[in-house]
This record gives C-alpha cells, structure tokens and sequence, in this order.
C-alpha cells in the first residue's frame, strides 16, 4: 500500500511557535500557534479513540466555521479516522437523514444557533463532544465538553498510519436536487489537490507558507476544504476566522487575505455595498481621473481588506460577466472556479488577466475535458474525480463512465479550448409552447442591475419563462415605482439579445429573502429551482395573466 505524508506533522514541528489560527472575540483576536493547536488535536485524538470506536470510523462534525473545526478535523486524521461534516444549519430531520446515511459513529458539534432543533434528530447514545460555547450561538447541552476532552486526555504520540486509498472525507452535496449524496474523496485525490498549485499556482498559494486565509464559507463545502484548509495543512500560514455575520466585514478587513474565495453573492454585496456609498455615477467619473482613480481603487481595496490580495478567487455559482467587469474596473481580477464536490472542486478556471465573456476558462492541471455528442452534458476525468456516492453504487454508475465525470452541466469547449455553461441538465424546462428553456444563459442578462441579488427563472408549462428575483437590500429601500422603471429597462434590454421564445413576458419581485434558513437557497447560496418552482407552482398562471411586465408580490 502506497503511504500518504501528511505534511501537516512536519509544519506543526517547523513552525511550532508561528501563528496559525486566529479567532476574534470582539475587538480582540485570539492565537493559537502550529504547537498549541497540534497538541489539542493530539488529545482530541486520544479522546476520540477512548471511545473505543472501530477503526476508520466515521467522525461527524457540525459547525460554523472557528478554529475548533480545524483542530478537530486534524484529530479525526490523528485517531485514523474518516471525516464527515456537515452543514451547520441542518434541521433534526435533515441531520438524521445524513448521520445515518453516513454511519456516523461520533460527532462534533460547535458553533451553531438551532441546537433546539438539530438535537431532535441525533440518536440518543451517540457519542458527542461540544466546542466551547461562543456568544450569540446555541449553549450545547449533550455529550462531552471540549475542555473536558482536552484536561482528561494525555496528547498521543503515535499518530495513524495514512494511505493513499485511505478514505480521507465523505462530504455531504448542499442538495439543490434532493436528497443529499455522500461524496466519498481518498488520500490518493488529497494528495492530487497539489497538482495545480505546484504547476501553475493559479489562486496564488504561497508554497513557502506566507498565506493568510479568511475562511468564512462554510468548511464542509469542498472549495473551502481545498482552497483554505488543505492549503494550510500542506504548504503552512495563518486562517482567520469571521465572529459573526454582523462583524464579517470589521474582520475581513482586520485579517487582510493574501488569497481571497468568495461566491458571487458575496461579491455582489461587496459590489453593493460600494455603491451604497458612492454611486456608480460617481465612481465612474472618479475612475477616469488618472491619479484619482488609483487612489481610489487603493482606498476600495482596503475597505473590503482585499488590498493584500494576490488572487481572488469565485466560484460555487456562475459569476456574470458584468460583475467581474465591474471589479476589474475598480482594480480587482478575479479567477474564476468551476468545479463540484464530485471532483474536488477542480475542473476548470478563467485566469484574472483573461477576458473570455461567458466562458469558465480552460481544464486545469490534470483535468482532460469533453461533451456529449448527444447531451451535450460536460464531462471530465483526472485524479480529482471522486471514489464514488457513499453505500449508493447506482447513483454512482450514472454519474462515473470509464472514469468519466458526468458533471449534470451542458455546454460547448471552444477551439482554444476554452469551457462554456449553457446551463444544468436538469434545470431545463419546456413552455406550453413546446420549447425548452435554458434558464442560466437567460438570468444572466439581468446580471448589469445592480438592484438584483438574485434571479431564478422558472415556468414549466407557461407560455413564456417568468423571472423570480430577490432585491438587494439597498433597492428594498427604493420606491416600488423606481424599482418597477429599473427592472423594465433590464428586462426590455435582455430580452433583445434573447430568441422569441426565451423572453421574458414577466418579472416577479419576491419580497421573502432566500436565504439557507428557508430553504430556498443552499449553505453556499445557490437558488433551489426546483425548490422555489414548487412553491410558486400556483402562482404562475396568475402572474402570466396579470398583464403587467413587472409585479411586486
């Protein structure tokens, strides 16, 4: 059996005394250095095995990010054991479902605010070990304390044996299509995670270990998994942690990344929250003055903490185009992800300094590319691709062909090679006129109003597709007439760049924010479709006979 070096022991070693997890508490941050938080993890460990758990058993682990997440994931690696978190915001019912698909044997449970709820859904007599209670979140009355573990437990000095065929995680997909399936990654796909950093280093790791990552997505998801925690765990520096949602920008800027990921949304917060103190008017005018305008940027850059920046880095959801032309005016490139859980996030990316409209960029390193000459489906191989779907070998075999990742998305691969989303497989629709409707290339267009957070275009059965869109918090300040006038001008231009049957008749303004509470968005802030079809099922043919291009409901 091939052996797997967990780079980690050698930097807990190396950079013993240095900073590496970094936590706010108010105006005052907290340190712990490689030594300090090796040492926990070492007697996590020692608590985990007093269990007297088989070997290789799964660790569940729910929780917003904190420093206890990392310090717990490097036990359950210390102990020989396979990580399986989970998304802190399930309800009982959704972690039950998730506990028992993943023979879960023992859980963490740390920063969260629905412990009332989830509880309802853990097994009684499951082992559990509670992080430290922090302000503004549940108080977690079950199971072992953290401190408790740690004072009671010697740290060990012998840690697992690793290999490569070793299963490393099992995350859980966000369930945009129902269901949640276990995604089962190795060592051996741990270890390729390297490949594209080492070749090219396109979101600017520091292989000499000056990094200093703001993790704030949700550390089960994959892309942060990769971006932020294997990147420290292998090549060393510092991770800061946000308090609160409240305090997110205060400890952005306070932690100033050297690499940066965020999701669309929230670039278009940041986007809007700029504008909500200087109108694109003036930005524009203030842009064009040459000395002015580099003052300005810098000043831009170190509002969001985003001036140390090397590379910052979208993915998780289609970034428009229109968004990353916007920052780019204001100094900020931004590289463009496209990946899954499936692959380990790794797919393809669209270099900052690259101008390629609507595309995803090229295959990284590693990663070989194709399309279904029937489906057009996007396919894909390399040493990213998943060992398969936990205890589900059917939803496995429709997914993986000879090695071949079905990825569920559609698109064309240009002659210089570069990879364009048409859309998901199966957010396609058909109107009451017998055409199908590709739904992203369509949201996209609406992507310029800067009013919009959201956009979800439905319309299974109508006679033409419907646009849902959700408005950013500034325009819900607006009068109704200024925002109908706004989004009708979005609307009439959209629609000319769209087939007659593509076009949108309808815009319906959703006054209930979607957000991950109300199940109307994932964890990582992409729409349900199929989710928010469902709910306003009814309401469409009332929409479509209404007779107004705009409708506030």
């Amino acid at each position: 059996m091939e052996a797997f070096n967990f780079t980690f022991y050698e930097l807990e070693k190396r950079l013993g005394d240095k900073p590496f997890l970094l936590q706010p508490f108010g105006d005052e941050w907290e340190t712990w250095t490689y030594q300090e938080a090796g040492q926990k993890a070492r007697k996590l460990a020692a608590g985990l095995k007093a269990l007297g758990l088989p070997e290789k058993s799964h660790i569940g682990l729910v929780s917003k990010n904190c420093r206890e997440w990392l310090v717990a994931d490097l036990a359950i690696v210390m102990a020989g054991y396979i990580s399986v978190p989970f998304f802190p915001t399930l309800s009982g019912e959704q972690i039950s479902e998730v506990l028992e698909i993943g023979d879960v044997s023992a859980l963490f449970v740390g920063k969260i605010e629905n412990w009332e709820d989830m509880k309802t859904g853990i097994p009684k007599g499951l082992p559990i070990i509670a992080f430290p209670h922090y302000k503004g979140n549940s108080k977690v009355d079950q199971g072992q304390k953290w401190e408790t573990v740690l004072e009671n437990n010697k740290p060990i000095d012998k840690v697992a044996d690793l290999y490569m065929d070793d299963i490393w995680t099992i995350i859980f997909t966000s369930g945009t299509t129902g269901t949640p399936k276990g995604v089962v990654l190795d060592y051996r796909i741990f270890d390729a995670v390297r490949i594209p950093t080492e070749t090219n280093n396109p979101i600017g790791i520091d292989l000499d270990g000056n990094n200093r990552m703001f993790s704030y997505l949700p550390l089960n998801h994959i892309a942060e998994r990769v971006l932020v925690e294997s990147g420290v765990f292998r090549y060393g520096g510092t991770v800061a942690f946000s308090e609160s949602i409240e305090s997110f920008a205060k400890n952005l800027a306070d932690a100033k990344p050297t690499t940066f990921f965020g999701v669309p949304r929230i670039y278009t917060k940041f986007q809007q929250a700029i504008l909500g103190k200087m109108p694109q008017k003036k930005l524009d005018r203030l842009l064009k003055i040459p000395i002015v305008s580099g003052i300005v940027k810098k000043k831009l850059k170190t509002a969001l903490g985003l001036q140390h920046a090397t590379k910052c880095v979208s993915g998780a959801a289609a970034l428009p185009d229109a968004l990353k032309e916007w920052y780019a005016k204001i100094g900020i490139n931004i590289t463009n992800a496209y990946g899954m859980t499936e692959n380990c996030a790794i797919c393809t990316l669209l270099a900052d300094d690259v101008s390629k409209p609507g595309s995803v960029g090229k295959a990284t390193a590693g990663v070989e590319l194709k399309i279904d000459e029937v489906t057009n489906e996007i396919m894909m191989t390399g040493p990213y691709v998943m060992k398969g779907y936990y205890k589900n070998p059917e939803k496995t075999a429709k997914v993986i062909e000879d090695g071949w990742l079905r990825t569920g998305d559609q698109g064309h691969i240009d002659k210089d090679g570069y990879l364009f989303i048409s859309g998901r497989v199966n957010d396609n629709f058909k109107t009451a006129k017998g055409e199908f409707i590709v739904p992203g290339p369509i949201e996209w267009k609406f992507a310029t109003n800067q009013n919009i957070e959201q956009i979800c275009v439905i319309g299974l059965g109508c006679e033409q597709p419907i646009a849902l869109v959700n408005l950013s918090e500034a325009a819900r300040a607006l009068p109704v007439d200024q925002i109908k006038k706004s989004l009708e001008t979005t609307r009439i231009n959209a629609n000319k760049e769209l087939a007659n049957f593509q076009r949108i008749d309808t815009v319906v303004v959703i006054d209930e924010p979607w957000t991950p509470e109300n199940g109307m968005v994932t964890p990582t802030l992409k729409v349900k479709r199929n989710v928010l079809a469902k709910i306003y099922h009814d309401d469409l043919k009332t929409w479509e006979s209404a007779k107004e291009s705009v409708i506030k409901v």
